[in-house]
């Protein structure tokens, strides 16, 4: 009997060995039939992220997977820069969120003055001392000039860039609690066209209005949140019927009037609601029924935002899609605050802003130039 056993249990033994001899050989040559094709889509995506879009289109005829993968992450657009204008020195920064570095830039031509708005990788600059208002390329260092203006305490934006004969620059200003002062001028001008529009709705102007350039017409969302809409052609104005964005109540707690931003994207007008305390809520105009709608996803695109123009882009690297990218820099400019739709959260984690402590005037989103030899 015992003899017995100990054959069964060595017969076991050796049968376990087997096992494991035959499981570790499988392993083994599966390991060894496997292809690049096999890498987890994940890790495909990031690799074929950080190729350039040439590389990016040829890895896309490998194979299907290799193919979905080098689409979802094809870069195609070139992310803003971030300008940071300094409160001493001629020394201008740029600030590139998609490679995460920072370049210089010596601009005398800039001294004394302050930005208003950018759109087409020109910026607009007033100095107050003398009033003047003009057009600055800041890679190229082009100048185009307009008429002396007095700004206030207003803001300011343009159709497109100064060298098109179609630009035309705004800016509205406010009166009383019925009437705004819309000003006009275009390159070329020898003066400012200002003209009073009656409004027949509630909309304060002030310095916190947030202006944008969209299918011919200059929208402005006021300081409470309604629509002002100016026809530069017809010259006609008007506030649009359209209650103001329905925010939670703590949005509207300190500094609310500071945490909004505007932008449009293909004909859409969208705009972003901010709280330091929760996250940011982003709406789009549904133009045909003339209300606001509140947006879960961005559906791939990003939005930049800052206080005085914001910017919109589509085909960014993966890792930037979907999200937010705000006008504040942390960990000693390595990482732009950001808010990704996907994960409902800000990166770097517990980001939340108080826009209040920050200066409008400080910096701005601007086109980068197509050729980086200014910065080598």
């Amino acid at each position: 009997m015992v003899c017995r056993k100990r054959r069964k249990v060595k017969l076991l033994s050796a049968r376990v060995v087997d096992d494991k001899k035959t499981t570790t050989k499988n392993k083994k040559v599966k390991l060894e039939t496997q292809t690049w094709s096999d890498l987890p889509i994940e890790l495909l995506e990031l690799i074929l992220c950080r190729l350039s879009l040439e590389d990016n289109i040829r890895s896309s005829v490998a194979c299907k997977r290799w193919n979905t993968a080098a689409i979802s992450v094809r870069v195609v657009n070139q992310s803003p820069w971030l300008m940071y204008f300094p409160k001493f020195g001629n020394m201008y920064e740029f600030y590139d969120p998609a490679q995460r570095k920072t370049y210089s830039l010596e601009l005398p031509e800039l001294y004394g003055s302050r930005v208003c708005y950018t759109r087409d990788g020109w910026l607009l600059l007033y100095r107050p001392r003398t009033n003047r208002v003009f057009f600055f390329d800041p890679f190229s260092q082009e100048v185009v000039k307009l008429p002396r203006f007095e700004l206030t305490y207003q803001i300011v934006a343009f159709s497109c860039a100064p060298t098109s004969n179609t630009c035309v620059v705004f800016t509205v200003r406010h009166v009383s609690p019925t009437i705004v002062a819309i000003s006009t001028c275009h390159p070329g001008a020898t003066e400012w066209v200002t003209v009073n529009y009656q409004n027949r709705l509630p909309f304060v102007s002030s310095i916190w209005n947030k202006i944008v350039f969209c299918n011919g017409f200059f929208y402005c969302l006021s300081l409470t949140g309604w629509l002002g809409v100016f026809d530069p052609l017809e010259r006609t104005w008007s506030v649009l019927a359209v209650p103001p964005p329905k925010c939670p109540e703590n949005f509207f707690a300190k500094n609310w009037w500071k945490g909004k931003f505007m932008s449009e994207h293909n004909g859409d007008i969208l705009v972003i609601y901010t709280c330091c305390s929760e996250n940011p809520i982003i709406f789009k105009l549904d133009q045909p029924k003339m209300v606001w709608r509140e947006m879960k996803t961005l559906d791939g695109m990003t939005l930049f935002a800052s206080f005085l123009s914001s910017h919109s882009r589509t085909d960014l690297p993966g890792m930037m899609r979907n999200s937010v990218y705000f006008s504040k820099v942390r960990f000693f400019g390595k990482r732009c605050i950001s808010y990704s739709l996907n994960d409902c959260r800000y990166y770097p984690c517990k980001q939340c802003y108080d826009w209040g402590e920050q200066d409008p005037f400080e910096n701005i989103w601007i086109e980068p130039p197509e050729d980086l030899s200014a910065f080598i």
